[in-house]
């Protein structure tokens, strides 16, 4: 068949990379001027299978109140007159819930796991390299509330098989010898050994290239106006150059996936939560990071990338805007600063990306009501995580194969 995939970030491309494996005929459009320049380029470089949870969970409304008055808060709220931001957050706050978070944290954990065999079998294939590391995420708790805490996920991690391992602070320092210059900041960890790290932007960029190879064609600095929608069915994309015919759409646009969308009737509940990172280069490698510690208290990853460390968090709900905080810089700076003072901050590149994020943090994957039309949106934070499992999952759908894992949860349908 002949397919475009409207978007050229981690998803987007790697969804184009396994239609080309199963011989579909494969247009990739992106407005960008390559692969990788928004939301994928440079985020936290966690590929994260176990540390893999929904941001609605039971409790966060209180602690978004209590983190409203902090100074380096995880979560900022820019509320306006938005009624999409506002049914966001309702749907949201309907999901935190123990009941809910269960069946979401369980949905996730499938689609990751999936996601750490696709990726190696990926990898294996293409010989990509990418800054990767197999070395596991540590969650790391700096209060006894945060690991008391932590059983929830541990129970979740035990009912899907996914190993883990629960540390106190000398086994989080066995695990991070780094860490020993902040011994008396931390009480334990949550480790997850088959996490990897890596960097996302290397990887989709030298993927694209081995797409190229498969005969894609990727179609750059082109603006989609609209699908082309006849009878029920998707005939094709018009863009600002031309009208494209296809026998099938795949839109993998992260948060701007349904302002397309709305025009044709999907109410797709994906909104833009924006993230930071800093990229800071290693002065000093025994105060580094060795792989990925997630920083429970501010919600942020350290992440070593070869000869850097990606800093990369916070949640920022104020609609599409892409503007750079210096307060969240701050934020970043303490947390890293704070345990790992082996890099040169004054050095480093400031980022934000739009994160597209759906109110119970599973990814949307599957049919539309319109024929021919997919989605494969609404990653989040764990785009790069969960790519290589959702390409697949995708590019078996488009070819009316059955896929290896269950994904009738995962589509826009769970929402009516």
């Amino acid at each position: 068949m002949k397919v475009i995939v409207l978007g050229a970030g981690i998803v987007g491309v790697t969804s184009a990379y396994q239609l080309a494996k199963l011989g579909h005929e494969v247009t990739v459009i992106d407005r960008q001027k390559g692969p990788a320049l928004e939301t994928s380029f440079a985020n936290a470089g966690e590929v994260s299978f176990g540390y893999c949870s929904p941001w609605a969970a039971p409790g966060i409304p209180m602690k978004a109140l209590k983190w409203l008055f902090m100074e380096h808060a995880p979560l900022i709220l820019r509320p306006k007159v938005d009624v999409a931001m506002l049914c966001w957050l309702a749907k949201m706050l309907s999901n935190c819930t123990s009941a809910r978070y269960a069946i979401n944290k369980s949905r996730m954990l499938r689609l990751a796991d999936y996601s750490r065999i696709s990726l190696a079998t990926l990898r294996k294939e293409t010989g990509i390299e990418y800054d990767e590391r197999m070395q596991g995420t540590l969650q790391l708790f700096r209060t006894q509330a945060q690991l008391d805490a932590s059983g929830k996920d541990v129970k979740a991690l035990a009912a899907d098989g996914i190993p883990y391992e629960v540390l106190d602070r000398d086994g989080c320092i066995r695990a991070e010898p780094a860490l020993a210059h902040a011994r008396d900041k931390i009480v334990g960890g949550l480790l997850t050994p088959k996490d990897e790290t890596g960097d996302c932007f290397k990887f989709t960029s030298e993927l694209a290239k081995k797409a190229e190879q498969l005969g894609v064609r990727f179609s750059w600095g082109t603006e989609v106006k609209r699908l082309d929608v006849e009878g029920g069915r998707v005939r094709g994309v018009v863009t600002n150059w031309e009208r494209l015919a296809s026998d099938a759409v795949v839109v993998a646009l992260g948060s701007y996936s349904p302002l397309l969308l709305k025009r044709y009737g999907i109410n797709l509940p994906v909104y833009p939560v924006k993230g930071y990172s800093l990229t800071i280069p290693i002065t000093e490698a025994s105060r580094a990071p060795e792989s990925t510690i997630m920083d429970e208290t501010y919600k942020i990853a350290i992440t070593r990338l070869g000869d850097r460390i990606r800093v990369g968090g916070m949640a920022e709900i104020s609609g599409y805007t892409n503007d750079l905080g210096q307060a969240r810089r701050r934020t970043l700076e303490h947390s890293v600063m704070d345990l790992f003072p082996g890099g040169d901050a004054s050095q480093a590149s400031f980022w934000s990306g739009l994160r597209p994020m759906t109110p119970d943090g599973t990814p949307v994957i599957g049919p539309t009501k319109i024929a021919g039309l997919f989605l494969n949106t609404g990653h989040g934070t764990l785009g790069w995580t969960m790519s290589s499992g959702s390409a697949r999952v995708i590019a078996d759908l488009v070819s009316g194969r059955k896929p290896e894992i269950d994904a009738t949860d995962l589509a826009i349908s769970r929402y009516a």
